[in-house]
């Protein structure tokens, strides 16, 4: 027990390196006052102390860091930036996994576990740009083929993703543009012995080389078809219920087989009244008994006396 109050006494002291006086010891540390004096003679053995005013502090050798006086709280705030950082890509660098070191070796001897932790995390920071720049490397060396391809009209030999080998002649290096600037993403071709055209992602591809067979690009190239949109069902039976809310969420349930505007009212009571055109079937019906007590049917009658019948059917299933 003494030998962890040594411990919590250091670690207080390196947490403040203007001093602490000895009642602020005793309270932080959660002792009686008499018993510091104690604690103090033993830290004695391991770390320098002075006596400043009746400030208890570490005497730090003139040569070290500044960074060796974080507090408890820096510590921990710290370490989840530099966690934070490991995510962050756009600012990944070896300097920082280089400063993040430096800052662990200084953390050592008062918050060894967090400086445990600064190290993997350099460590990893370390292992991600490796990675990342041997993926640079392949993919600038794939770039640059298709682009000697594009150039000299020859046919480009792939190996993409799947493990699938790939001849294309390439037609186009397709871009991405955003707030970073433009960059190049796919490549767009002919598949060999094929008439078909085809869009690959560069960063699927695995290796490519450039063979002796040459191609042209036809004069007559028409745009690509991009796929047109499948138009929206059209239900051909719709009925105009009008229903109350009383949970305004259970609006959401009837979004997809609404197909009109919806209109809506308060009532004199304070009521929301909803009014819409709906498809006239079994969904529609479902939606409203899976609503409950939350949605009243008000209109039309013939449409609540079908639904009410219904709901006999069903109950009258359970009561045989």
């Amino acid at each position: 027990m003494k030998g962890e109050r040594v411990a919590q006494l250091e670690l207080l002291l390196k947490s403040h390196p203007e001093g602490l006086r000895r009642a602020e010891i005793a309270r932080r540390l959660g002792v009686h006052r008499s018993t510091i004096s104690r604690y103090v003679e033993e830290l004695k053995n391991k770390v320098e102390l002075i006596d400043d005013n009746n400030l208890i502090k570490i005497k730090n050798p003139p040569d070290e860091q500044e960074i060796e006086n974080l507090s408890l709280y820096e510590a921990l705030a710290l370490n989840m930036s530099a966690e934070a950082l490991v995510s962050s890509i756009d600012i990944q660098n070896p300097h920082l996994a280089s400063g993040l070191r430096k800052i662990a070796m200084s953390m050592r001897s008062y918050a060894p576990k967090i400086s445990d932790n600064i190290f993997a995390l350099a460590d990893k920071i370390e292992k991600s740009l490796e990675n990342s720049t041997n993926r640079t490397k392949v993919y600038n060396k794939i770039l640059e083929v298709l682009i000697d391809c594009w150039v000299s009209g020859h046919i480009a030999r792939m190996i993409v993703e799947s493990g699938e080998e790939v001849e294309m002649a390439p037609y186009f290096i397709g871009f991405k543009e955003d707030s970073l600037g433009r960059y190049p993403i796919t490549v767009t071709g002919r598949l060999r012995h094929t008439m078909d055209i085809v869009t690959i992602n560069i960063s699927g591809i695995k290796s490519a080389i450039m063979l002796d067979e040459t191609y042209t690009i036809p004069d007559n190239l028409k745009p690509f078809k991009t796929k047109e949109k499948t138009p929206g069902y059209d239900a051909i039976d719709m009925i105009p219920l009008t229903i109350k809310i009383k949970e305004r969420s259970a609006l959401n349930s009837f979004s997809t087989i609404i197909h009109s505007d919806i209109e809506t009212k308060i009532n004199e009571k304070g009521e929301l009244i909803c009014s819409f055109k709906a498809e006239n079937s079994i969904e529609t019906m479902l939606r409203i008994i899976q609503s409950g007590t939350s949605v009243e049917v008000l209109s039309p009658e013939s449409y609540k006396k079908r639904l009410l019948s219904y709901l006999e059917s069903i109950i009258n299933i359970y009561r045989k």
